[in-house]
């Protein structure tokens, strides 16, 4: 199994992903196309990631590979081959299929509750999960249910937190990728932006992660390796 990895920026937690890769001892090679444009010959690989990122899904004039990145993803998925979008990587997918983004309109941050739509709790990779459960957010952006699409999780935030396009590709609005692990590092590495999102977050982290973290890792392994079940 060979899969391509999108690094939409210059710090990116792999995080439950990567555990569900490294235990279907999946090859990966990884893409960093903000600093040189490159992108994936999706003929060479079995799947294709796409990560989050602080610029939003319409930012071509300080990162034009995203128009490029659109397409392949909304071609990789249309073709069967397996695809993930998280948070930023769900709005470039959106973007690709012909949803309409929207630009720092929803923010969310932190362990919030995310619901299954009636399609989600019948889905192959999310329908094993609660119908309502805890998983982290960082982000501003939204955009519109691309047409097509199966629609698998909302929430009264954001309606489309989750969707499919065709046998495998998936795209989360929400960083089930993240442990605790990972927003511990992610709080430490930014503070003031975690500061600016949430108030208080540094000091309550701890605490939260302690009492929604746990549930959030193992939903987001699950969801995890489900995926990388389908590959």
């Amino acid at each position: 199994m060979r899969v391509a990895i999108i690094e939409n920026t210059a710090v990116t937690h792999h995080g439950q992903v990567g555990v569900a890769l490294h235990e279907a001892a999946a090859t990966i090679d990884l893409f960093r196309p903000w600093l040189d444009g490159k992108l994936p010959d999706m003929g060479s690989f079995d799947a294709l990631v796409s990560f989050g990122g602080e610029q939003n899904a319409l930012a071509d004039s300080d990162h034009p590979y995203l128009p490029d990145l659109a397409r392949l993803m909304h071609d990789t998925a249309l073709s069967g081959t397996a695809v993930l979008g998280i948070c930023l990587g769900s709005q470039i997918l959106a973007r690709g299929a012909g949803a309409v983004n929207h630009i720092g309109t929803h923010p969310e941050h932190g362990w919030v509750h995310v619901d299954l739509t009636d399609e989600g709790r019948a889905d192959p990779v999310l329908g094993h999960l609660p119908a309502r459960f805890p998983i982290f957010q960082w982000h501003s952006d939204t955009f519109t249910l691309p047409e097509g699409a199966v629609h698998l999780a909302t929430n009264a935030a954001v309606p489309v937190q989750g969707y499919r396009i065709g046998r495998a590709g998936y795209a989360t609005q929400f960083h089930f990728e993240a442990s605790r692990a990972v927003v511990a590092d992610m709080t430490n590495s930014w503070p003031e932006a975690a500061e600016r999102m949430t108030p208080g977050w540094v000091a309550a982290q701890p605490t939260l992660a302690a009492s929604l973290g746990a549930d959030a890792d193992a939903h987001g392994l699950a969801i995890a390796r489900a995926w990388v079940g389908l590959i």
